[in-house]
């Protein structure tokens, strides 16, 4: 079924969206809607993550990957009593803004506004912002467009996802933007629940080092500290936990998300179109069906004249790895539904907990 969609103005911008997608997939859609995009087919809160605190980067990756036998045991069928008491809820929507990123920061806090009623509209009950969204992806800007989130009156990014969160009683992942904390430049996430209160913080914890002759040189470690602890959190839809970009590629992360009762992993993102093509499908696809739950990436969309050419292309992945939906590279909402029984549906047929080896690679 197609429908039509009222035209939707994105600060000073105003157009047309295409048509909106339901079911079935053409070349880009999967079970999902797509507002805008002319190339497209279409409760504890923070108590989880505190208890986290005293978490250094070796200790919380030596619980991933570093455990006993017994230890694992003990731990995945605590993430499965986790499961049952997280949340009550068993099907929602997502949306997953992936809008067009300007030089002028009003103008990006005013589209993303539009962007989260546009999803709400379409029954979005989490909505997930993309990798630096309130800037462009650029040295010349981090420093210039970061924020102190301590002091709100002086941070309008955290205020709008606040507001915006309470007004419209959902769940925001706060995409990332710069954060200003102590004399250092932090690659921040911020997630807000319905009743706009911030419920957790997670500062991306691998930064984007690299260079490749002839194509990409990049050094975000040269701007930014990198976090130090993983993040997952309660809502009102279930437990997630958090990465940011590059966070993605390291699956250490993704199994201790799981290990923990996390039903989704949030990666907001901001890949090229270099490592994009080759990695960003790849690597969604294998986060989720590695750990049998559901994967939502969200990234900006392309512009083609910056310095920077980020690839696009915001994904809803399954617990089977399969892609519910997608998109482009132009700006756009994609609204699609999860569904947690196919989670555990996905572990009944295939109990990769029990046929875990660890008494031989853990060793």
């Amino acid at each position: 079924m197609t429908r039509s969609v009222a035209p939707m103005s994105f600060g000073s911008r105003t157009r047309t969206t295409a048509p909106m997608s339901f079911g079935s997939r053409t070349r880009s859609v999967l079970g999902g809607s797509v507002l805008g995009g002319d190339d497209l087919d279409g409760d504890v809160g923070v108590g989880v993550q505190s208890r986290w605190d005293d978490l250094g980067a070796q200790s919380w990756y030596v619980n991933a990957i570093g455990s006993t036998p017994s230890s694992i045991e003990h731990t995945m069928l605590a993430a499965s009593e986790q499961l049952q008491v997280s949340s009550n809820i068993t099907k929602f929507k997502i949306g997953l803004c992936q809008l067009s990123v300007t030089s002028e920061k009003n103008q990006n806090l005013a589209c993303a506004r539009n962007l989260i009623k546009a999803a709400v509209e379409c029954g979005a009950r989490l909505v997930v912002f993309p990798e630096m969204w309130n800037c462009p992806y650029s040295n010349d800007y981090f420093a210039k467009f970061a924020e102190d989130f301590e002091n709100e009156d002086a941070s309008p990014t955290f205020s709008m996802l606040s507001e915006a969160a309470c007004s419209h009683g959902i769940t925001i992942v706060g995409g990332s933007v710069p954060e200003s904390s102590d004399g250092q430049l932090y690659n921040t996430s911020c997630v807000f629940g319905p009743d706009g209160k911030l419920k957790a913080k997670h500062r991306k914890i691998h930064l984007f080092d690299i260079e490749i002759p002839g194509d990409i040189k990049f050094k975000e470690s040269d701007f930014f500290a990198a976090g130090d602890k993983p993040t997952i959190v309660d809502t009102d839809v279930g437990r997630i936990g958090i990465g940011i970009c590059h966070d993605i590629r390291f699956p250490e992360l993704a199994a201790l998300y799981r290990a923990k009762g996390a039903r989704i992993i949030c990666y907001p993102g901001a890949f090229n179109i270099s490592t994009g093509e080759l990695l960003w499908e790849v690597m969604q696809r294998a986060r989720a069906a590695d750990n049998q739950l559901f994967v939502a990436t969200c990234s900006p969309s392309r512009d083609s004249s910056g310095s920077y050419a980020i690839w696009g292309h915001s994904t809803l992945v399954g617990p089977s790895g399969e892609i519910i939906a997608t998109s482009g590279h132009e700006e756009t909402v994609v609204v699609a539904e999860i569904d947690y029984s196919k989670i555990e549906l996905q572990r009944k047929g295939l109990p990769l907990d029990k046929q875990k080896r660890a008494d031989i690679y853990l060793s």
